[in-house]
């Protein structure tokens, strides 16, 4: 081997080195950021040497859809278990102490006890205190459930807004990653960036995605609805600035064709938007039907005999009677002793301090067989008692399951995203090892360039 072919081995060596040493460095520099794909230095041989042809990603597209998937589906179930837990807190409160139910079964306890004293005025005013109690449940579980289903709305909007975003950010880095293929530059800092927007759209939208030629990507929903193209889809929604009870809110559009909400507890949506629409216009619709059935319930069982308002009643008469509107009748406000005489006191005429005729046709009512609206998603409850146990019963099922289906969801993405980090993240203690490596090699070029030197001299003195 002539000196020269020496001297350009050991030039090449260097080089090379140098490259590795900088594709390694920013490996070890981007080894926490979950979106930085791992890089590798492509050596080929020449003659004489060797040089770095190009520096390589260590991608999966494999992976990347599981996890894309896994996030997708995760942070639709996480956004419906916060509004389940949401529900019970605002509506039953701790434990339930708040609920419609709770209060049903304190106001049938007070008639009860002014049923055994129905000459003790305050037992009276007991009963009409409770009524309230049951009113302000039922008044602010109504209030709560709309809230946040405005909530919801202005999530959904955020998010549909936030989408429109990523999308214009997409076709931005698409265009670069395309251009940089066909002019045959690295394009990973790209990709990576390109990937990174992907999971954030998966986290709204359940999507499935597609390559093409120069590395195009084409998005589409799993509906087939294509999301980006070439060029970012429109997403559009109107939001409502407030719901109120019965009020149906606005639908998203996705390049015109409408987003489906999920259905279940364990959702079978995809994305956060889709878990948003099934609690604005599943669940808490469900729930808010209900606290109405309750309240017409109550109005209905606490009607006098004679057929006039009873205890119950609701703010416009003309109006839908509904949670919202259920209120205690002024009649007994300003005479508890109605609850036992009746408005008036037609229903014991001679004031007799011992009647409880009224007080045991009003406890009955709690038990009398009556049916309800199936909209509310209630089955098998026939009295006013059971309906409204039956009513936390069906929250506190649908609570639990949507969290044991978001425990397994979790458990999913921290595998597929411990999968696809083992796959195409950085490990430090092998980078490490590399430099150690590379450290070793650019010390054996030194070397080799420090003999060729040395053989360079002593020619040169030979010739002198």
């Amino acid at each position: 081997m002539s000196l020269s072919s020496v001297l350009n081995t050991a030039q090449s060596s260097l080089t090379n080195t140098s490259r590795q040493t900088s594709v390694v460095s920013r490996n070890i520099t981007n080894a926490y950021n979950t979106d930085y794909t791992r890089r590798q230095a492509v050596l080929a041989s020449t003659a004489p040497g060797a040089r770095v042809v190009s520096i390589t990603r260590a991608a999966d597209a494999a992976l990347m859809r599981q996890n894309a998937d896994a996030l997708s589906v995760w942070h639709a179930q996480n956004t419906l278990m916060t509004g389940f837990e949401r529900l019970s807190l605002s509506v039953n409160g701790v434990d339930n102490a708040t609920s419609p139910a709770m209060r049903m079964g304190e106001l049938q306890m007070a008639l009860q006890t002014y049923s055994a004293s129905p000459g003790d005025r305050s037992l009276a005013v007991n009963v009409v205190n409770s009524a309230g109690d049951m009113v302000r449940s039922l008044n602010g579980g109504t209030s709560a459930i709309q809230q946040l289903r405005t909530d919801a709305d202005v999530e959904i909007k955020q998010s549909v807004d936030r989408l429109n975003s990523l999308l214009a950010d997409l076709e931005k880095i698409n265009t670069d990653v395309m251009t940089a293929t066909r002019l045959g530059r690295d394009a990973s800092e790209s990709l990576d960036l390109r990937d990174g927007i992907v999971k954030q759209i998966s986290e709204l939208v359940p999507i499935t995605t597609q390559l093409r030629g120069d590395s195009d990507m084409v998005i589409f929903t799993k509906d087939g609805v294509t999301l980006f193209e070439t060029v970012a889809r429109k997403a559009t929604f109107q939001a409502s600035p407030l719901l109120l009870a019965g009020q149906p809110g606005n639908q998203v559009y996705i390049d015109g064709v409408p987003l489906a909400a999920g259905q279940g507890g364990d959702t079978d949506a995809g994305g956060t938007i889709a878990g948003l629409l099934q609690l604005r216009d599943t669940v808490a619709p469900q729930m808010q039907n209900q606290l109405d059935e309750i309240a017409r319930a109550l109005v209905d069982a606490f009607r006098q005999a004679s057929g006039d308002d009873g205890l119950f009643t609701w703010a416009d008469p003309a109006g839908e009677l509904r949670a919202s509107t259920i209120v205690v009748n002024d009649l007994y406000k300003t005479n508890p002793t109605a609850v036992r005489d009746g408005t008036g006191g037609t229903l014991n005429p001679d004031g007799n301090a011992g009647f409880t005729g009224e007080i045991a046709r009003l406890l009955d009512g709690f038990d009398a067989s009556r049916t309800f609206d199936p909209a509310g998603g209630i089955e098998g409850a026939t009295t006013l008692s059971t309906y409204a146990t039956a009513s936390i019963s069906w929250l506190e099922s649908l609570r639990q399951l949507s969290s044991v289906a978001a425990e397994k969801k979790s458990a999913t993405l921290a595998r597929t995203s411990e999968a696809l980090s083992n796959k195409t993240g950085v490990n430090i203690d092998d980078e490490l090892a590399k430099l150690l490596e590379l450290e070793q090699s650019y010390a054996a070029s030194a070397k080799l360039m420090q003999v060729a030197n040395d053989m360079l001299s002593t020619l040169m003195a030979t010739v002198r």
